[in-house]
């Protein structure tokens, strides 16, 4: 990887260092080119409105210190400037709150004029494990789980068991590449085989039949990605200082730290067990229930893959670059809207499409 270039600016007479940030805005890294050391005010409230949870990320990246920007040393292999202030202020060898600071961002829409109320975090103990705290937000969880920040999360505790909550990208790939591979070849051929009075289950592979019924259950999946999403991982909690807990687990923690990469992709064993349960439906429904299976964990597999590739790629146009954007509008503007991810159409048809704004230049991440 290149070196990263410095980027401090001013707002408001207080300092920002968007150095880790840059790359993950929302609103391109080529809107913040050339600010280096300037004040960006003017060119804040310009752009398109920042919302209130883009006005919350943005205190992770103030400077304590006006003098803190001419420092780009570094120290414990962490950088100095881009230690962000805590939730009191202070600053311990670019670690804030305990713990060490990952890479996130965002833009959105607001009025842009003002930054956001004071921080919610005191809520919370970040250097402890974040499950066993929920219950105690109490009324505030709704505001708070939709207030980013940039911090590495501890979810249930140290070692080999925080471990098991983390899930790099390509296991994903890894394990269920070759379980769809089995579940076609080893069950879904044969099954339509003998479906259709064949010796041969290979012959499966030669005719159209085995190829639609993968199609349909790849579309299928597509809309119980949209009803997960909307029905479950956006439940509303209330008071319930349980399924607050629940929601946090499921999917809470993907919105207050929403560029975690061990965290933006579903765990296999969850997975699995989600599995099991949608087949019974599947099983008395579709004619060759396995085959149908195999097409819905292949859009699965998509639909993991696309969320990943939102949040950390680089599309320059077509379907990933409209999704990515509109992804992004989900997570910081519009959290009770656009809940595809591979595709909106289904926003389309039950009415929570966001419309996004025709802009003059392509956004680069």
């Amino acid at each position: 990887m290149g070196r990263t270039e410095p980027l401090i600016v001013s707002y408001k007479n207080k300092w920002y260092d968007l150095t880790e940030f840059a790359h993950k805005h929302p609103g391109g890294k080529n809107s913040l080119t050339g600010l280096h050391q300037k004040d960006m005010a003017e060119r804040f409230e310009r752009a398109p409105g920042h919302s209130q949870a883009a006005k919350y990320l943005m205190k992770e990246y103030q400077l304590k210190e006006p003098s803190d920007t001419a420092t780009h040393t570094k120290q414990n292999g962490y950088s100095l400037n881009g230690a962000k202030a805590t939730v009191n202020g202070t600053v311990t060898n670019g670690i804030k709150n305990g713990v060490k600071p990952t890479t996130n961002g965002l833009h959105a829409n607001g009025d842009g004029t003002h930054l956001t109320d004071d921080s919610m975090e005191y809520l919370v103990d970040w250097s402890k494990p974040m499950l066993f705290q929920i219950h105690k937000i109490g009324d505030k969880y709704a505001e708070w789980v939709n207030k980013p920040v940039d911090r590495e999360l501890r979810l249930i505790g140290p070692g080999w068991i925080e471990n098991m909550t983390k899930t790099p990208w390509w296991i994903v790939p890894g394990f269920w590449i070759p379980a769809i591979l089995y579940i076609i070849v080893q069950y879904g051929a044969k099954d339509l085989a003998t479906g259709r009075g064949w010796n041969d289950p290979y012959r499966s592979f030669t005719t159209i039949d085995l190829y639609l019924h993968l199609v349909i259950g790849a579309f299928a999946w597509t809309l119980l990605e949209y009803s997960l999403h909307r029905w479950v991982f956006h439940l509303d909690p209330k008071s319930n200082r349980f399924l607050q807990t629940f929601h946090f687990l499921i999917h809470g923690q993907h919105h207050k730290v929403p560029f975690d990469p061990y965290r933006l992709v579903f765990p296999v064993p969850p997975a699995i067990l989600l599995t099991t349960i949608f087949y019974q439906p599947v099983y008395y429904v579709f004619p060759y229930p396995r085959l149908t299976l195999a097409g819905g964990l292949i859009g699965y597999l998509i639909y993991d893959m696309i969320h990943y590739y939102l949040h950390y790629g680089s599309p320059s146009g077509g379907h990933l670059y409209h999704m990515k954007r509109y992804h992004y509008s989900h997570h910081f503007v519009h959290h009770d809207q656009g809940y595809g991810i591979s595709s909106d159409i289904w926003d389309k048809l039950f009415g929570t499409r966001i419309i996004l704004k025709k802009l003059k230049y392509l956004l680069k991440w």
